[in-house]
């Protein structure tokens, strides 16, 4: 059967994908990678990994970002860090909706997804969006681990369409399973997102939204408890991952002619 395919690089979470404490539903089922992902995969080869059949493809774009949220104890009672760029791709079936208002019936549907997120690319962040410390960004790196575990992950395993959309040129709701590695460890995690079909410089585009709350000692990774010259600083176990994550449609490559 023929199968249209779209792809998506987040968070969390998206990812997820995710992400937390400075440089990154409840989860369970943590199990440790023990290797380094060492470098950011390609498109190509991600589309690959996906799916080996022709179909349609939807690849990260500029304007996504991956906001992580927190609280402290002091100086400020709470702290965010963000990243504008989210990588991967995400194959989906013909039931899927990839047209605005598109008629979809609630159910599993055929999707598949990959996502990445550079440790690295995450910055510590002002209210007003400027950057808040150097010192706190190698912060987030030590505790993420940065220099074994590059980058966070996230595959998708099931996404169930729950709603259509209640007004003209609303997003899709859908629930979505999926594995998340935040510094080599996986956590089994679940969580409603939303997806908007749109068009945008001739190309037609997914928006990929949502949010979820994850536990740092989940994944490993120990809360920031530092002793600097305002004071000790500790910060709190949960976090608050949330995204957007925007693709946009793959062209097809035409095939070779014959001679």
């Amino acid at each position: 059967m023929k199968r249209h395919t779209l792809i998506a690089g987040i968070t969390t979470l998206f990812l997820v994908g995710a992400v937390f404490t400075g440089c990154g539903q409840s989860n369970s089922n943590a199990t440790a990678t023990g290797s380094t992902n060492a470098a950011a995969p390609s498109t190509d080869s991600l589309a690959t990994a996906v799916s080996q059949s022709a179909g349609i493809i939807y690849q990260a774009r500029q304007g996504s970002k991956m906001r992580i949220e927190g609280t402290a104890n002091i100086i400020h009672p709470t702290w965010q860090i963000e990243s504008p760029i989210i990588g991967g791709m995400m194959e989906v079936g013909p039931n899927f909706p990839i047209e605005p208002g598109q008629a979809a019936t609630p159910g599993k549907m055929d999707a598949k997804a990959n996502v990445f997120i550079m440790v690295r690319s995450l910055k510590s962040m002002k209210e007003d969006g400027t950057q808040y410390s150097d010192r706190m960004d190698e912060v987030m790196c030590e505790h993420l681990k940065e220099t074994q575990f590059r980058q966070i992950l996230y595959h998708l395993t099931e996404l169930t369409l729950k709603e259509g959309p209640k007004t003209n040129g609303g997003p899709y709701v859908f629930e979505s399973k999926g594995n998340l590695t935040i510094a080599g460890v996986t956590n089994n995690i679940t969580m409603v997102v939303y997806i908007l079909p749109t068009v945008a410089k001739g190309e037609k585009r997914l928006e990929v939204t949502g949010s979820t709350a994850v536990k740092m000692t989940d994944f490993k990774v120990a809360p920031v408890d530092i002793n600097l010259v305002l004071g000790h600083i500790t910060t709190g176990d949960q976090v608050k991952l949330i995204f957007k994550w925007v693709l946009g449609q793959k062209k097809a490559v035409p095939a070779a002619s014959t001679p």
